[in-house]
Parts: C-alpha cells; sequence; structure tokens
C-alpha cells in the first residue's frame, strides 16, 4: 500500500491532469478504496496549502476539487493565449439571473419577472452552455417544467454553492452596464417579443 506521502503525489498528478473536477469518490478510486473519505480530504486540504502563493491554486467546487489559475494571473496569461469568452445577450444573461436567484422556476415565471415573453432559444443557449436543466415539472395544468442551474453553472463560477452566489445588486449592477454599452445587434435565435409592444408592419 503506498505512504500517505506517496498517496499526495498520486492526488496531485491526478488533478493536473484531469479537464474537470475531481470527486472525493472519484480521488478515491485512485486508490481502489483503500483510503478513507476523511484521509483523502486531509491530503487534499495539505496540497492546497503546499500550492499557496503560487499561481496555481486547489479549489473546491460543487462537483469537486480542481487545480485553476488564481484570477490576479489571469490577465498576464491573456497576453500569450487570450480567452474570448462568449458573449451573451442580455436576455440570456437575465434569464440566467432569474433562474439563479428563483429556482426552481418556468418560463412562465421568467415571462412574468422580466415583462417579455421569452425565446426558446434562449433557453437552449443556456442549457447547451450546461448552465440550465429540467429538475421537474410545476403540478399545474400543462405540467410546465421547472428550470433549475447546474453544477456546470457553479464550477464555472468558481462556487460551490448557491449560497456563494454574490447579492442580486451586483449582477444588477453588471446589467445596468450591460444595458449602457452600444447597442449590439441582436442574434436571431434570441429573439424576444414584448407583448405591450404594438407589431410593426415590414415594408413592401
Amino acid at each position: 500500500m503506498l505512504s500517505l506521502a506517496e498517496a499526495k503525489i498520486v492526488l496531485e498528478t491526478a488533478l493536473l491532469c484531469s479537464q474537470e473536477p475531481l470527486s472525493i469518490a472519484d480521488l478515491r478510486r485512485l486508490f481502489e478504496q483503500e483510503l478513507g473519505a476523511d484521509t483523502i480530504r486531509r491530503l487534499l486540504d495539505e496540497l492546497r496549502e503546499d500550492w499557496a502563493g503560487r499561481g496555481v491554486e486547489l479549489a473546491t467546487l460543487a462537483s469537486g476539487w480542481r487545480f485553476q489559475t488564481r484570477s490576479a494571473f489571469q490577465p498576464y496569461l491573456d497576453r500569450i493565449a487570450p480567452e474570448r469568452a462568449p458573449r451573451y445577450s442580455r436576455a440570456v444573461l437575465e434569464t440566467l439571473a432569474i433562474i439563479a436567484y428563483r429556482q426552481p422556476v418556468t418560463r412562465g415565471d421568467i415571462e412574468e419577472i422580466r415583462g417579455v415573453t421569452v425565446s426558446p432559444n434562449v433557453v437552449r443557449t443556456l442549457e447547451a452552455r450546461g448552465w440550465i436543466d429540467v429538475v421537474g415539472h410545476r403540478d399545474t395544468p400543462g405540467r410546465p417544467a421547472l428550470y433549475a442551474t447546474t453544477n456546470t453553472f457553479l464550477n464555472d463560477l468558481g462556487l460551490r454553492s448557491l449560497q456563494e452566489l454574490p447579492p442580486l445588486e451586483e449582477i444588477a449592477k453588471s446589467l445596468e452596464l450591460a444595458a449602457a454599452a452600444p447597442e449590439q445587434p441582436s442574434l436571431p435565435d434570441e429573439t424576444e417579443v414584448d407583448p405591450n409592444r404594438p407589431a410593426v408592419a415590414s415594408a413592401a
């Protein structure tokens, strides 16, 4: 059987090589269940301390543990390999915020809060990104789907649970800044309809 020092090296190697967060159950399989969960957690805590003060940190997320770049160093990495984050429309971001803070919700709930009809493609965009999923159906006529955020959403935000979400006021400020930016043409698959807006006839 491996010593604890050797086991810690195995954990470090697995986490550095993995593309996804690894849960305690995943990590126990490295040792064919010979190490208990408490021992694994203790070794992970030691690893986190070993990497303290470096440009990479060992973080705990909703789905498990992973090594990630410390945010303070990301601007330097962007100079040699700039990451272009996908740009989402205000409709997508507002819908995501409503689901995150009010979940579980139906499309009808979202439309009532936003005051516009939500395009099915807005929901599909969030589902394709892996940020939301159907978690059930409301026991009302039509049994509308109930949406909630996923562990992928939490992982991408670097969070362990929904309790770590920032105050809604911070989200609102971000949306206000987005609204103040120059208007960008809406993508066809994100078009929404304001039920109170009069229809405009197209030119002949």
